[in-house]
Order: structure tokens, then sequence, then C-alpha cells
């Protein structure tokens, strides 16, 4: 029960339903990523991140001193089944399609400056 009771709570913020959403569309995103999808500073995604992660949500992966964070692959049916109700209550509200373009926009510049 207290498994379940983790899973629930994980939900139970704002920047973290945020964050699935980002993640479930993009694939991998790294917390700089995160940050300017959802305009909240570093200290603060990088906790919802943990939350996330310790609640069975989020696999990390080191590239050099990078940390990129995805879902996991195999997420049991719980999570499977929370997510799509998740998705389908928020995916198309005000803030997550405004996360969305931002993240497009700093994806677009880190990209230009990058040539």
């Amino acid at each position: 029960m207290k498994q379940t009771a983790h899973l629930f709570k994980s939900l139970s913020e704002e920047s973290r339903l945020r964050i699935l959403l980002l993640l479930q569309e993009q694939g991998e995103l790294c917390i700089c990523d995160l940050m300017a999808a959802l305009d909240l500073p570093q200290s603060t995604v990088s906790r919802h991140v943990a939350y996330l992660k310790n609640a069975g949500w989020l696999k990390d992966r080191r590239g050099g001193i990078w940390m990129y964070y995805s879902l996991l692959d195999q997420l049991d049916n719980r999570h499977r089944s929370l997510l799509t109700l998740v998705d389908d209550a928020c995916s198309h509200l005000p803030d997550v399609v405004q996360d969305r373009q931002r993240l497009q926009q700093y994806t677009a510049e880190k990209e230009k400056n990058c040539i």
C-alpha cells in the first residue's frame, strides 16, 4: 500500500506532471532542457526529477558531464495506466502546450548556436 501511495504522491505536483508529459513526448531530456521548457530553476527541476525517479517513473544515463532522463522502458501496468490518464487529462492544457513551445524554441536556439 505504501508503494501505491508513493506512486500517487508522485503525481500530486503540477511540475512533475509536466515533466512526465515532456519526457513521454520527447523521449529523453537533460535538466537544462526541462528548465527551459518549464521556466523553473535547476534546483526545483532536479528535485522533481529525483522524486519521479524514486517513484519508479524515470531512468537516467550519463552523457559526458550531463545527465539525461527518460521514462523507464518497462513501466508496470499501474504506471502505464496512470500515464495514459495524465496524458488524456493534461496534454491539451495551456501550461503543457506552452512547455512544448518553450522547449521547441530552446532546442532551435541551441542548434542554431552550435552551427
